[in-house]
C-alpha cells in the first residue's frame, strides 16, 4: 500500500494511493497516519478496510498532497553515509554512523514550496531514502531489524551550508529550518519493497541531474543502523530515519550549485515515487 495524507495544511486526512489520478479516504477508519496508527496495528486495518470496498474516491488533480504522516516522535538522520559523497565534501568515511536530529517542524509536503531563508544564501539539496518505524525496537539485532520497518519514503535533507559548516557545525538547525524536510508523496509499506538496498535515487535542478546514487553503496545498511541506534535509544512506532545522501550536492560542485529563487527541485526512489519543490524567497 502506499499511504497519503490529503489537504490544506493542518487539515489532511489519510488516504491510500489508488493510482496516478485517485486514492481512497480512510479518514473513517484511522485518525491519522501518527504514533497511534503504527502502534496499533493501523497498516492492518486499512488494509482490511480496502479489502471490503466502499471507501470515498479522491481526485488527486483536485487536492493538496501533504506529508505521508504526522510530526513523529523522532526525526533522525544519517550523515556521510555514502564513500562518495563523503569524499566531495572532504570529510573522512566514518568507522560508525553519524546521527543528527531533523526538527520535525522543518517536514514539508512533496510538491510544497522550499523556502529559502532571506538571511543566507548557501542552501543545498539531498535526495535520500528515509524509512518509518512500525514497532517498538529496543535492542533489535541486524537480523530481526527489517520486521520493525513499516515502510519507506523519499526525503529531501535540505541542508544550509553556512548555517552547517560556519557557525559551529550546528548540523541540528542547519537541517531544521522551516520547509527543509519535504517527505513523500506516499509512505510505501514495506511489502512492497522487498530490498531497500537496490533503489536508485536521483535529483534534478531544473532538469539537470545533479545526483544519481543507489542505496547498494550504503556505508551502513538498514538493519545495522536499527541495530546500532536501537542498543541504547528506543525507537517508538512512526519514528522515521533518513538514510545519507549520494554524491552530488551543491556544495559538492566547482563553483557551488546552491539553490536559487525559482529553481525546480525533483526527486524520484525506485518504488517511492517522485517530489517537485518549487524554491521561492523568504518573505519578511
Amino acid at each position: 500500500m502506499k499511504l497519503m495524507r490529503l489537504g490544506p495544511k493542518g487539515q489532511e486526512k489519510p488516504a491510500v494511493w489508488v493510482n496516478d489520478g485517485e486514492a481512497k479516504d480512510v479518514s473513517s477508519v484511522v485518525r491519522d497516519y501518527d504514533h497511534e496508527f503504527f502502534a496499533s496495528g493501523g497498516i492492518e486495518k486499512v488494509r482490511a478496510a480496502l479489502a471490503k470496498g466502499g471507501l470515498p474516491s479522491v481526485k488527486l488533480g483536485d487536492v493538496r498532497i501533504g506529508p505521508p504522516l504526522v510530526r513523529p516522535y523522532k526525526f533522525m538522520a544519517v550523515g556521510l553515509n555514502y564513500s562518495d559523497h563523503a569524499k566531495e565534501t572532504k570529510a573522512q568515511v566514518p568507522d560508525k554512523p553519524i546521527f543528527f536530529d531533523k526538527a520535525t517542524s522543518s517536514i514539508n509536503g512533496p510538491y510544497d514550496d522550499i523556502e529559502l531563508p532571506s538571511n543566507y544564501q548557501t542552501v543545498d539539496y539531498e535526495v535520500e531514502l528515509a524509512f518509518v518505524i512500525g514497532r517498538r525496537a529496543r535492542r533489535v539485532a541486524k537480523s530481526e531489524a527489517l520486521s520493525h520497518v513499516a515502510g519507506y519514503l523519499i526525503c529531501n535533507d535540505v541542508s544550509e551550508r553556512t548555517a552547517q559548516k560556519h557557525e559551529g557545525g550546528q548540523w541540528y538547525r542547519a537541517k531544521s529550518f522551516d520547509t527543509f524536510a519535504p517527505i513523500g508523496p506516499y509512505l510505501v509499506t514495506a511489502d512492497e519493497i522487498p530490498d531497500p538496498h537496490v533503489l536508485s535515487l536521483v535529483c534534478k535542478v531544473d532538469g539537470e541531474v545533479r545526483q544519481n546514487g543507489n542505496t547498494k553503496n550504503f556505508i551502513f545498511n538498514i538493519p545495522y543502523l536499527v541495530e546500532f541506534i536501537t542498543r541504547n535509544i528506543t525507537l517508538e512506532p512512526g519514528d522515521v530515519i533518513t538514510t545519507g545522501t549520494p554524491a552530488g550536492v551543491g556544495m559538492g560542485m566547482d563553483p557551488p550549485g546552491y539553490l536559487k529563487e525559482g529553481q525546480i527541485v525533483e526527486l524520484e526512489v525506485t518504488g517511492l515515487g517522485h517530489q517537485r519543490s518549487r524554491l521561492i524567497r523568504e518573505r519578511g
